[in-house]
């Protein structure tokens, strides 16, 4: 078997043992009490069969007991129709808005990471006001976005850039600063101007630098959507959470959070596809 193969075959049998584990250990609790620790408790986590069929339910493929339905027919169309936040749509608006967040944040902090990292002067200047910004707690802003922007989208998106922004920054800031003097002086020599050296020179140097840094950013982005959604939305997988706990439905709360961990996962294997591709000049990037 080869290499790819047999990580994929233990990865997928620590997924069956744990999900095993999870269904049936709280059976085992009377007889062995001192062996099944509290977390196991259905109450709390659920059970994996039940999570499925939550899951059926809210992303209305069978909407009542007995009645299945399939994307576009007359009883999905009804059941979506009827639970606005149903979970496709929950999960898009989620998604819409993490993008969002993250792309204004990683556009502004690498615009600002490399405006300070090739001016000494003012990364000087902006020292003392960057430092003071990024020891403010993120998530402690949240309220206040939401009271400026309201609980629609913009302060999700506001949320998210404020999370991710900071993180792409010092990283692309570091970068700019570490590009080796000689390239820059080769350049010069050659007539360069500061936008050729910072395009074909800088920029380049920097990329491994900010890829470093997106996809732990890409994750951020999405908690702080769903941190925004928590406080105040109307849509979303945050507001679904909400829902749930209040309700005390423990297999809702735990759909949500496969769907996150989903989402995190497919975006974060987006971003290192882009960056084998982006950075295949690199020997660990190559043959990928």
């Amino acid at each position: 078997m080869s290499r790819p193969l047999a990580t994929l075959a233990w990865q997928i049998g620590i997924v069956v043992v744990l999900l095993a584990l999870w269904q049936w250990a709280w059976s085992l609790k009377p007889y062995a009490p001192w062996a099944v620790p509290d977390l196991f408790d259905p109450y709390f986590v659920s059970r994996p069969s039940e999570i499925f069929a939550q899951f059926l339910r809210l992303s209305c493929l069978h909407p009542k007991p007995g009645e299945w339905a399939m994307p576009g027919g007359t009883a999905f169309s009804a059941c979506t129709a009827r639970y606005e936040n149903n979970l496709w749509f929950a999960t898009f608006v989620t998604l819409r808005n993490t993008l969002f967040g993250f792309l204004t944040g990683v556009t502004s902090g690498v615009v600002l990471g490399l405006l300070l990292g090739r001016s000494p002067r003012l990364a000087e200047i902006a020292s003392p006001f960057v430092t003071a910004v990024n020891s403010i707690p993120r998530i402690a802003l949240a309220p206040i976005i939401i009271l400026a922007f309201g609980i629609g989208d913009a302060s999700k998106i506001a949320t998210s850039w404020i999370v991710v922004v900071f993180l792409v920054f010092f990283n692309t800031f570091e970068g700019a600063r570490s590009v080796d003097p000689d390239y820059v002086n080769a350049s010069r020599l050659l007539g360069a101007s500061e936008w050729q050296i910072t395009r074909t020179v800088i920029i380049p140097s920097t990329m491994a630098w900010v890829f470093a840094s997106l996809t732990p950013a890409v994750s951020f982005a999405l908690i702080g959507v769903i941190v925004g959604e928590f406080i105040g939305a109307e849509f979303g997988i945050g507001r679904l959470i909400i829902e749930s706990e209040a309700r005390g439905e423990a297999a809702g709360m735990m759909v949500a959070v496969f769907v996150l961990m989903i989402v995190g996962i497919v975006l974060s294997a987006g971003i290192q596809r882009m960056q084998s591709y982006l950075l295949r000049w690199q020997p660990r990037h190559q043959g990928r």
